[in-house]
């Protein structure tokens, strides 16, 4: 119980002096009595405590003058106040054992009615529930994950075996079409069609010469002229033009020919006015033009023709939207070259051009070293190649009678496989359920099983057909949460029903490149894309790394069967073999111009070029299919090592150009 007198040492200062303790030492049991009624006025009278504090007299001369508080009254009934709050928030939240180190009052925990003050039992630690385990996060994940599903996982390996294609199965299907191009070489009807191009050169890098290109590939028509520097560098220029819908479906071949030669006019007349004023007086006046005056074409139509010359073609059938049956069956070169002779233009059809076959000519003028392009291949939407054959095997076109003109000098001939048609009939092609449904479900069933298996076209929906396979199975947990505890990103995923993924081509081949290319954590972009472009939400990263590892198997399969195709024309052509001589290029045997910096066996090289989406942008393409071509008998690591792959762009302009350059030698050579 406190005393209500005032304690004599805060009445007199003197005394106060006295008892007050240096500073160094403890003085808590004398400074107890002076916090508490302080306390105790400061609560009952807040202003009067504040005036008690200091003396209402100043002391004398001869006077003790009192030593202050360290702290004022009122800062330590705050500083009391702080760490009783403390005290409230932060001790419920202490250790057991910490707590009790600040506790006044000592308790004991006694084990057994034995125990007692005398005997005290040991201190245990009051019970505690256990704690749970922490869910660990998955690597690759933005939130916390699940276990893993491992019957997800194992389920989309044994889905992705399904188109694994191994060394076995690459060497077979090499020798295959290795028998199916010699075949096609000697006959017509056969799988491989083996085409003559009547192109028996390839350029160097050396030529020179302003040409033109113009370029009917679907719904518009382009015009370029292209200038070679001679130095394996060309400067180009092209206008483009949408076809008018009405010309796609005119009732005679006159009107859609006439307007492809009014465009060729507007771009004579735009970018070289010079050259087309000059011919145009030298008509007027009663001059003669020249041949070097003249313009050599080369025409790049891509719809099916019966190639008979190198600037001959009769159409077989139109696509691609197009439908005037009066041009059925008519040489397209020579109805556009009547409807320009219509207009007096200084330009000449010179050459009949496939767009793979330009590939191969744009990448031999502008690929180092001296030695020609042996292969054009293109792995994009669709897929095709065009080489070089050596004249006398191309027996189906030197032994037949009416064969249009070509020059003989080289001894080549450049021919365009058609190789999507490649082992049609499955005896080497994988072939897994999702190809038998996607080739029956196909406008062309039975035919281009190879394109269909490679290009870019059909890859989106080999994938989409196989999640769709894995979907309708009810023990396959892709895409299916029975709760949302089961994502990483706890929501239930959803495959709404306006999703692509139920509708044919409703995966894009680009889909595939995103999965080869998301390294990103949890495969975020894959998860994105499913959501933004396919109606699927809330993906979990196992069913991302399950659609990557399926769409991965898929990717890796189309680079392997590419492969086949380039290993098959390496080994058939014979240029591993040390007597080869290289492809033969527009100049004369033993000129060799300089082409910048190359390695050291240059002679050795086999130079590939390659054009299409899949191998330019689909990561890791080219590796695979080097890999593959380690594998292939005849080939192997040292042959791989030879075999110099390189983008060429551009075929159906730059390639067509220099195949007109091509033709217009040969008919200055024949007389033509």
């Amino acid at each position: 119980m406190h005393s209500s007198a005032v304690d004599p040492s805060i009445a007199d200062p003197t005394v106060a002096q006295r008892q007050t303790p240096p500073a160094s030492t403890g003085a808590a049991s004398t400074r107890a009595p002076m916090r508490r009624t302080s306390s105790a006025s400061a609560s009952a009278n807040p202003t009067k405590a504040r005036r008690d504090d200091s003396p209402s007299q100043k002391p004398g001369r001869g006077d003790t003058v009192p030593l202050r508080p360290a702290f004022p009254p009122h800062v330590l009934s705050g500083l009391l106040v702080l760490v009783l709050v403390l005290q409230l928030l932060i001790a419920p939240h202490l250790p057991h054992e910490i707590l009790r180190l600040f506790t006044t009052k000592q308790h004991w925990d006694a084990t057994s009615p034995d125990a007692s003050l005398d005997a005290p039992a040991l201190y245990k630690a009051p019970p505690v529930c256990p704690k749970p385990a922490q869910k660990i996060e998955f690597a690759g994940t933005f939130n916390k994950d699940t276990e893993r599903s491992m019957a997800l996982a194992e389920q989309a390996k044994r889905v992705a075996a399904e188109f694994d294609f191994g060394l076995d199965a690459v060497n077979k299907a090499v020798r295959e079409f290795i028998r199916e191009m010699n075949e096609g070489l000697q006959k017509e009807g056969t799988e491989l069609s083996q085409i003559p191009t009547y192109v028996t050169a390839v350029p160097n890098g050396t030529e020179k010469g302003l040409y033109m290109a113009v370029d009917l590939g679907g719904t518009n028509f382009r015009v370029c002229s292209i200038q070679l520097h001679g130095n394996t560098t060309f400067s180009l220029t092209q206008s483009k033009v949408a076809i008018p819908r009405e010309l796609m479906v005119a009732q005679t071949a006159k009107e859609l020919f006439s307007f492809l030669a009014k465009q060729i006019e507007t771009f004579l007349k735009t970018h070289h006015g010079d050259h087309y004023a000059g011919h145009i007086k030298r008509r007027e006046t009663g001059g003669i033009t020249k041949d070097e005056e003249i313009f050599n074409l080369g025409f790049t139509f891509s719809f099916p023709v019966n190639q008979v010359g190198i600037n001959k073609g009769l159409l077989m059938r139109w696509t691609k939207g197009f439908d005037i049956a009066d041009a059925v069956g008519k040489d397209v070169c020579a109805l556009l070259q009547e409807e320009i002779d219509a207009l007096h233009l200084p330009v000449r059809v010179a050459a009949l051009v496939n767009d793979t076959v330009g590939t191969l000519m744009a990448r031999s003028y502008t690929s180092p070293g001296k030695t020609g392009t042996l292969l054009g291949a293109i792995f994009g939407t669709g897929t095709n190649g065009a080489y070089v054959e050596k004249l006398d095997k191309v027996t189906k076109l030197t032994q037949k009678k009416d064969a249009g003109e070509y020059d003989k000098s080289t001894g080549e001939m450049i021919v365009n496989t058609e190789w999507g048609s490649f082992d049609n009939s499955l005896r080497t092609l994988p072939n897994t359920p999702y190809d038998i449904e996607l080739d029956e479900k196909s406008v062309n069933p039975g035919i281009q099983m190879f394109e269909k298996r490679v290009s870019g076209m059909f890859l989106g929906e080999i994938l989409r057909l196989a999640l769709v396979g894995l979907l309708k199975d009810p023990t396959f947990p892709l895409f299916r949460d029975e709760n949302s505890a089961q994502n990483d990103v706890h929501s239930t995923t959803q495959i709404h029903d306006t999703s692509p993924i139920w509708k044919q081509w409703g995966i894009d081949t680009s889909f595939l490149s995103i999965c080869a290319g998301d390294n990103s954590p949890g495969h975020r972009m894959i998860r994105q894309t499913l959501d933004k472009d396919y109606a699927i939400s809330a993906v979990s990263a196992e069913d991302a790394e399950a659609v990557r590892a399926i769409a991965a198997a898929i990717g890796r399969r189309a680079a392997r069967l590419s492969a086949v195709a380039i290993a098959a024309i390496v080994l058939e052509t014979g240029r591993l073999e040390s007597s080869s001589k290289g492809t033969a290029t527009t100049e004369k045997e033993g000129i060799e111009p300089p082409r910048g910096e190359v390695e050291p066996t240059e002679d050795d090289v086999i130079d590939i070029g390659v054009d299409g989406s899949l191998v330019e942008f689909y990561p890791n393409f080219e590796e695979h299919i080097r890999e593959a071509l380690r594998e292939i008998e005849g080939i192997g690591d040292q042959g791989e090592k030879r075999v110099r792959i390189g983008i060429a762009k551009d075929g159906s302009g730059v390639g067509a150009a220099l195949i007109a350059l091509v033709a217009g030698r040969v008919g200055v050579d024949s007389g033509a």
